[in-house]
């Protein structure tokens, strides 16, 4: 197009336009043997020469990337790609200079840019992401930081092939800093240095299409995850496993509730609520809410969204093994293919709408008996039912081809609905024991007492006394 005798420029700066995010979409490395940011400029997977600066080569650390108490390097829509190794992260690692010993628990790294839309996310990757993740890069937190994954107000971002931990064999106020059942298991809290321990792994509030994927997050002093105000969030090949309170705390404070969908798909979340050692990876030091710990596999405050679990494993949670039962109206729950065994508490508590099929319930609640730091209320806590579904008026729940088998008050236990409500058990393997609190009175069945409707059909059942 000519205007004027000139040619325009004006179709090429709306091609420019509309392409600018993939355009300026950039790739950063980082590699144990890169340099700092004044030496590398991040843009090639090479290590640092030795000398010069603005050197075509990696950088040497996350924090380069994403520097304490600095705004990152790395823009929404970029791909940072650590390289195998293990990285410090909290005061004492590199480009954490503006981290003081005094108040370490500040120093992680800021929240991730948000990338520019669910299609451009902003990518943190371990490499050998794309070829089963061999040898994910250890993140390791220091000196009580509080996280070690910031993705507080960060959307469109994919986390993939990274293990977070830390090199402490701790609790976080374990036993309220004292002894318990013979063994010393808390952090140092009374003066710095504090130690190889970091608070939390991954945290996220206000966060929104975000994945991840064959991330390991285990041995943290207080929670694996701690999340709240999520939408539409997948956990693909994700464990979550031995962290000192909780694995995933949905309770953020009074405003916790969640949207979308929430995935669960092949992911472990297990042992959480004891201690774990950092170097054989052993657990000890369990404890729950009767020592003052928590316990849960995963829990939530109020929430909303549609929670999914597909061929997960929950199993030796010090509490209960997934705790949903605080959904509002229109929240939704599905377990599918699932294994979910030796809960010290309910093994699955569900609310509001919800399916539970084709999976492996275990309520094996008495697991942690003889564990020193566990009191005889964490063993089958909340009566030790299986599983624990609260109703809501007209709403119905769906119990379909399981195996449940429990030592609780009651295999299955229910209330909050109406005559409206609907509860199904098809072509379930229902098995009761001698309640464990109680070993002269057997498991019942079902209890409620809210008048729901109980559809019934092809159950196998042993072992228990009738529904009432």
């Amino acid at each position: 197009m000519i205007i004027s005798g000139k040619r325009s420029c004006l179709p090429f700066m709306l091609f420019l336009g509309l392409a600018s995010p993939a355009i300026l979409a950039d790739s950063y490395f980082v590699r144990p043997d890169g340099g700092t940011a004044q030496q590398c400029t991040g843009l090639s997977d090479q290590p640092y020469p030795g000398s010069g600066t603005s050197q075509d080569c990696a950088w040497s650390h996350p924090f380069v990337a994403l520097p304490p108490g600095s705004a990152p390097r790395i823009s929404g829509g970029d791909t940072l790609l650590i390289g195998e190794g293990d990285y410090r992260m909290g005061h004492g690692a590199p480009s954490a200079d503006r981290c003081a010993l005094d108040w370490s628990w500040d120093c992680h790294m800021p929240p991730i840019p948000s990338g520019p839309s669910a299609d451009q996310p902003t990518r943190i990757l371990g490499t050998g992401y794309d070829q089963g993740c061999p040898a994910a890069p250890k993140l390791w937190g220091t000196e009580r930081a509080r996280t070690i994954l910031n993705l507080e107000g960060s959307s469109n971002v994919v986390l993939a092939c990274l293990e977070v931990t830390d090199h402490a064999s701790c609790i976080d106020f374990h036993c309220h800093n004292g002894q318990c059942g013979g063994q010393v298991a808390a952090c140092n809290r009374a003066s710095a240095p504090w130690g190889d321990w970091a608070s939390t792994g991954v945290t996220a509030t206000d966060s929104s299409n975000v994945v991840l994927r064959d991330v390991n997050i285990h041995g943290m002093a207080n929670q694996g995850v701690r999340a709240g105000r999520l939408s539409d969030w997948t956990m693909d090949r994700v464990k979550i496993n031995a962290n000192g309170w909780a694995g995933w705390d949905g309770d953020i404070g009074a405003d916790s509730a969640n949207a979308g969908t929430l995935l669960f798909v092949d992911t472990e979340i297990a042992w959480n609520g004891c201690v774990e050692d950092w170097q054989t990876g052993d657990t000890f030091g369990c404890w729950g809410q009767g020592g003052g710990g928590y316990g849960d596999g995963l829990g939530t405050a109020d929430s909303e969204g549609h929670w999914i679990f597909e061929n997960a494993r929950v199993h030796h949670n010090t509490s209960d093994g997934i705790d949903l039962l605080h959904m509002r109206d229109g929240g939704q729950i599905t377990v599918r293919r699932s294994l979910i065994e030796s809960n010290a508490g309910n093994q699955v508590k569900v609310s509001r709408s919800a399916l539970i099929e084709n999976s492996i319930i275990v309520g094996n609640c008495e697991f942690f008996q003889g564990e020193g730091n566990m009191h005889d209320s964490d063993h089958c806590r909340a009566l030790g039912d299986t599983i624990s579904v609260g109703l809501e008026a007209g709403g119905q729940t769906d119990l379909i081809n399981n195996t449940i088998i429990g030592q609780g008050n009651c295999v299955i236990s229910g209330g909050g609905g109406d005559s409206q409500s609907v509860l199904t058990l098809a072509n379930n393997v229902i098995i009761g024991s001698p309640y464990w609190h109680d070993p002269g009175q057997q498991s019942c069945l079902y209890y409620s007492g809210s008048g729901e409707q109980i559809v019934w059909q092809n159950n196998l059942v042993k072992d228990v006394i009738p529904a009432s």
